[in-house]
């Protein structure tokens, strides 16, 4: 390869935007736009450039998109505060409109995961493989839990959170110093060069020097709670047995997610099998990389 070849190699991403609901969302383009597309989808309070090692990892072989979702990274906030999953269903839809990708492989991690299993249960004719980290968020047990609920109290515990939320201010780190420990402390598996990436392209710098994270503040209302009356187990179930395509679950060995295989929430899905990943947390791909993509190599490929 020419050193000029070298040079295009190890360039980042080209940033694009498109609209979803009124809202203009951020994405990024890893190109080689010939290949099989793959979609990458963010967790919460996190963005498109968490992806950066596995994008680099999987350039050559598919055309990756990263996307920003609301209230994420370099996309807008959502108007009033509210985040329900539904909505990331439609940026992800709406996303693949615009690129105009009729089948694609998609990767999502926590809360992207969440979304990302609805819509391809919504449209499973559009996924070619599906790889969801961290994602299983509520297994059915805890869904049954949320249920017994009743729809009052879970409608004024939305309020009441979302009020709680409403008084908290927006976070500010006198230096970039400050916010790399902070993140740090979220993960300390996280090498410094990783901290520092994750968080410069995390942080917005505002008038006074001082430096804020991106995310919406409302985005990180707790996930029974991010939509007052969400959808019920059963018509979560329903769109988990729709998916078509082959399913890999990934998860930490040392994360809170449970086990899916012990929580029975596989046995909704027709072709998924799940792997854990020992010594890796909730940001699996950050922890354990060369095994997250010794895994999901072969599977895209398959």
């Amino acid at each position: 390869m020419s050193s000029q070849g070298t040079a295009l190699e190890s360039l980042g991403p080209v940033s694009r935007y498109y609209f979803s609901q009124r809202l203009r969302l951020h994405y990024v383009d890893w190109g080689n736009a010939g290949a099989p597309a793959l979609l990458l989808v963010h967790g919460g309070r996190d963005h498109c450039r968490s992806w950066d090692w596995v994008a680099q990892a999987l350039r050559h072989d598919f055309h990756v998109i990263a996307v920003d979702l609301r209230g994420s990274g370099d996309s807008a906030w959502a108007t009033g505060g509210s985040y329900p999953v539904s909505d990331f269903v439609y940026d992800i839809a709406q996303l693949a409109r615009q690129e105009k990708l009729e089948r694609f492989s998609l990767m999502a991690h926590s809360m992207g995961g969440v979304g990302s299993l609805l819509y391809a249960g919504a449209y499973p004719e559009t996924v070619d493989r599906l790889v969801v980290v961290e994602g299983l968020l509520m297994p059915p047990q805890d869904m049954k839990r949320r249920e017994a609920i009743a729809p009052q109290a879970r409608l004024t515990d939305w309020v009441k959170e979302l009020h709680t939320l409403s008084a908290r201010g927006i976070r500010r780190y006198a230096a970039l110093e400050d916010a790399i420990g902070r993140m740090r402390s979220e993960n300390p598996r996280l090498s410094e060069h990783q901290a520092r990436h994750l968080t410069v392209h995390g942080m917005n710098q505002n008038e006074d020097g001082s430096f804020s994270w991106k995310f919406d503040p409302y985005i990180v209302a707790s996930k029974a709670l991010r939509e007052a009356l969400p959808l019920r187990s059963e018509d979560i179930a329903a769109l988990w047995s729709n998916i078509a395509c082959p399913t890999l679950l990934i998860r930490g060995g040392e994360s809170f997610v449970g086990d899916p295989e012990t929580d029975g929430s596989i046995a909704h899905f027709r072709d998924a099998r799940s792997v854990t990943i020992q010594g890796a947390g909730h940001w699996v791909f950050h922890d354990k990389l060369e095994e997250f993509i010794g895994h999901v190599r072969p599977f895209l490929a398959r």
